[in-house]
């Protein structure tokens, strides 16, 4: 950081704007691999992996936002809306009954309040737990919480931040070992140990682009197109694979 001082150089050349798209861009590949995709090809594995870049670059600006945002009730509010609205097209697409992504996030903006509104430490860290184990009906569950509270401990501090970002992908990668011994293969192959590793890269260039990249700035035109956009993707995409999807199967 001195030495780009020094020298004049600064890789911080993306706004969040920028970043955002990003992010949409590799769900959007995660949800065809998972939707369109034969689960254990090449061309699966890689997209699944990039789009695990996706949810902590939406924890990282969701503790952004909750730090500067002029009204928190009504930017809760508005995760709750999405996360409602956002719940049928997210059960047709993936056809199963657990809750979405935008979920898990408002339950780690619920997180947020709590660790800046309660002050006795046995009833936060109560409420940080079971927030915490409420997302287990959630995508990305567990890991998006406990990023969400490390990254806001150490806001300000970009070594723990990248210590966080570290350690989540090293949480999530072991995580997705155990998924594959409980799952269709049932045993310790190194197949499983082997995308268990990769599956964690998502996370750790995820840090990387918000914490070296990242200018702290917004898109200068269509703000508010922006801000909606990105909340308006994610339930409108999923719908749009699923009527590809049901249009394929029935041609």
């Amino acid at each position: 950081m001195e030495e780009q001082e020094t020298t004049g150089v600064s890789l911080r050349v993306l706004n969040r704007d920028v970043i955002k798209y990003i992010a949409m861009l590799t769900m959007l590949l995660n949800h065809i691999a998972h939707m369109f995709l034969t689960k254990g090809t090449l061309l699966y594995e890689i997209l699944e992996d990039i789009g695990f870049f996706t949810a902590p670059v939406m924890c990282f600006f969701l503790v952004e936002g909750y730090t500067y945002t002029r009204s928190k009730t009504k930017y809760g509010l508005r995760l709750l809306l999405f996360a409602a609205l956002s719940q049928i097209p997210f059960q047709l697409a993936f056809g199963h009954s657990g809750l979405n992504m935008i979920y898990t996030l408002f339950c780690c903006f619920l997180i947020l309040a709590v660790l800046e509104n309660v002050d006795s430490l046995l009833l936060r860290r109560a409420l940080v737990f079971l927030l915490t184990l409420a997302t287990v009906m959630g995508d990305w569950p567990i890991v998006a919480p406990v990023l969400t509270v490390l990254l806001a401990v150490n806001w300000g501090d970009r070594r723990r931040m990248a210590r966080s970002f570290a350690g989540n992908a090293v949480i999530f990668s072991v995580l997705n070992v155990q998924n594959y011994m409980l799952g269709e293969q049932g045993d310790w192959t190194p197949y499983a140990v082997y995308h268990a590793a990769l599956s964690g890269l998502g996370i750790i260039v995820a840090g990387v682009t918000v914490l070296l990249l990242y200018n702290g700035e917004r898109a200068k035109k269509g703000i508010n197109f922006s801000k909606y956009f990105f909340y308006l993707f994610y339930p409108a995409h999923l719908l749009i694979l699923y009527l590809i999807k049901t249009g394929l199967h029935n041609n």
